[in-house]
């Protein structure tokens, strides 16, 4: 598409729906390759990712850069092209991750001009296909009844689903934590079909709903939108994806992270470890080979409904630095309109 742009006269610009720490990865990349030629390996040590302050583990890093056919060489290709845009824009914002975006825009290193426009989220949610509204309507109504963050929400994407060994850890931490639960569950797709909800007996323990029923819900796909925004939510065990962390932050709901795929491990990473805004449960956890155990599940679970935990009165402060930043006058107000001005100013040259 840059091309293409280029051949009309045209600037390209990348708008990048993942954060920061995943953009200083793909900025790292092609000079890394230059440097070593070769994919990642799961042994290699900790690595100095400009736009990081910590060191980061290979561990977190996406799956496929540790596979040549699978996946790096793609993603090679794909960064190589990043300096050839005009600007990336990128949906976070500055509060959030004000020191990777003073990093790159600060002439360090040689990268297009980056503009943080969010968060850039659909408050209203979006129509499922497997949305049952009388479902829903019951889970509605059991969140009503609960008092005021007092139910952990648990959802990993449309696509996240676990072995039954996992699951039967997850419901068993559930149950010994004692805390109230919303927990939508998908089960492992057939291949090439997206993760379906069927009947949670047959991957939870024997007698967890009756078990839990009343301070519990297992269930299929629900508007997450809606159930963060709740009063009754008090903390959302999550994926980690870039979207439902942005979600989250808006409406003050602190994370448990549980990354399953893509960038998601380094999401988590970024931050536990970067932003100080989530509690681990894992930052590594790969679907093909770990198993979270029920215990571990639980203290995880009890240090993210803390009251007075500071993960919490951290994320209660960065979502009022959210909601400003889109105001008129804020972060990304003013990052929109400096994007404006630099395009009718012929900033970028010929276009």
């Amino acid at each position: 598409m840059i091309d293409i742009g280029d051949e009309f006269g045209l600037p390209s610009f990348i708008f990048l729906t993942s954060g920061c720490g995943f953009l200083s990865l793909m900025l790292s990349l092609p000079s890394r390759h230059e440097q070593i030629g070769k994919e990642y390996t799961s042994s290699d040590s900790d690595f100095s990712i400009p736009g990081f302050i910590n060191p980061v583990p290979a561990r977190v890093l996406p799956a496929a850069v540790f596979n040549k056919d699978g996946g790096y060489d793609a993603y090679v290709k794909v960064a190589q092209r990043f300096k050839d845009a005009k600007g990336i824009i990128v949906n976070t914002f500055f509060e959030l991750e004000s020191y990777a975006i003073e990093f790159f825009n600060s002439g360090r290193i040689k990268t297009p001009k980056v503009y943080p426009v969010g968060p850039v989220l659909n408050h209203k949610g979006q129509p499922h296909p497997d949305m049952d509204y009388n479902e829903w309507n019951k889970n509605l109504n059991f969140l009503n009844q609960q008092p005021e963050s007092s139910v952990l929400f648990l959802c990993f994407g449309s696509a996240g689903a676990f072995s039954a060994s996992q699951v039967k850890e997850l419901a068993f931490g559930l149950e010994q934590s004692g805390y109230g639960f919303l927990w939508s569950m998908r089960v492992p797709p057939i291949q090439n079909e997206e993760s379906k909800f069927k009947n949670p007996e047959e991957m939870l323990p024997e007698g967890f709903l009756e078990r839990v029923r009343g301070r519990g819900k297992v269930c299929g796909w629900v508007p997450q939108v809606e159930v963060l925004a709740h009063k009754a939510i008090g903390a959302f065990v999550s994926h980690c994806g870039w979207n439902s962390i942005l979600e989250s932050l808006w409406y003050g709901m602190p994370i448990l992270t549980l990354p399953i795929y893509a960038e998601q491990q380094l999401n988590a990473f970024t931050m536990v470890k970067q932003l100080e805004l989530a509690v681990e449960l894992r930052l590594d956890y790969r679907l093909q080979c770990d198993i979270v155990k029920a215990e571990e599940v639980e203290r995880a679970l009890r240090c993210v409904m803390e009251r007075d935990n500071e993960v919490r009165k951290k994320v209660q402060d960065m979502a009022v630095m959210a909601r400003n930043a889109v105001m008129e006058g804020g972060s990304s107000f003013n990052s929109i309109s400096e994007f404006l001005e630099d395009l009718e100013g012929n900033r970028y040259g010929n276009y």
